[in-house]
């Protein structure tokens, strides 16, 4: 990670609670961590990004991926820490389980997927960079992810150098770890701005991987 991202502070990615995050995870929760509106703003972003008829990889998913209901994919490949949770989404595919803290090495075949969504959970990553990579290398060229954020978190979870910034300053954030790990071209989007209608806020950053198949 600091051959990566070595303008980070050594503990960037220190965690208040460093206990395995299998534990944290063990017992389902079958709640939404953003409000109705942050979801209409997450759903709109996926049905302006993500092809009618392709491949979504959903990674660190739970048992609601936020996929347009009108919109039909070939398959939606679910990704997560709780079995019951992803089991009990009705969108996923097929689905496995995995610590991408403890190995970020995706078990999907290179170019295999269209686009892929990582909602409200990136804050998590403590190998950002190395998740990033793995998700350009199962991408098509041409491919996308959409990253979304909001203000909330399970604080002692959450990785220390996103606690202490604010949403244009995780977006910035976001976009230099898909800088490193390889794609060709971000943006950042305010979905729900902070106040909007006493409302959660939501930003996005969105990735692209290349044509020609670079990340």
């Amino acid at each position: 990670m600091a051959d990566s991202l070595p303008e980070l502070p050594p503990r960037a990615f220190a965690k208040a609670d460093p206990s395995p995050d299998a534990a944290f995870y063990a017992e389902p929760r079958f709640v939404t961590h953003i409000d109705d509106g942050a979801i209409a703003a997450v759903t709109g972003l996926y049905r302006d990004l993500f092809p009618a008829g392709g491949t979504v990889l959903d990674l660190m998913s739970s048992w609601v991926s936020h996929l347009p209901e009108e919109v039909s994919y070939a398959e939606v490949i679910g990704h997560g820490m709780n079995a019951a949770e992803l089991a009990a989404n009705p969108r996923l595919s097929r689905w496995f389980v995995q610590d991408l803290n403890r190995d970020p090495a995706l078990p999907l075949d290179d170019a295999s997927v269209d686009a892929a969504a990582i909602c409200v959970s990136i804050q998590y990553l403590q190998q950002p960079v190395a998740v990033l990579r793995e998700v350009a290398r199962v991408l098509r060229p041409g491919g996308v992810v959409a990253i979304s954020f909001s203000n909330r978190c399970f604080p002692t979870k959450a990785v220390a150098v996103w606690q202490a910034l604010d949403g244009p300053e995780q977006c910035r954030l976001v976009a230099l770890y898909l800088d490193r790990a390889g794609f060709t071209a971000t943006n950042a989007r305010e979905l729900a701005p902070p106040g909007h209608w006493g409302g959660d806020p939501l930003w996005a950053v969105v990735g692209r991987k290349g044509e020609n198949g670079a990340g």
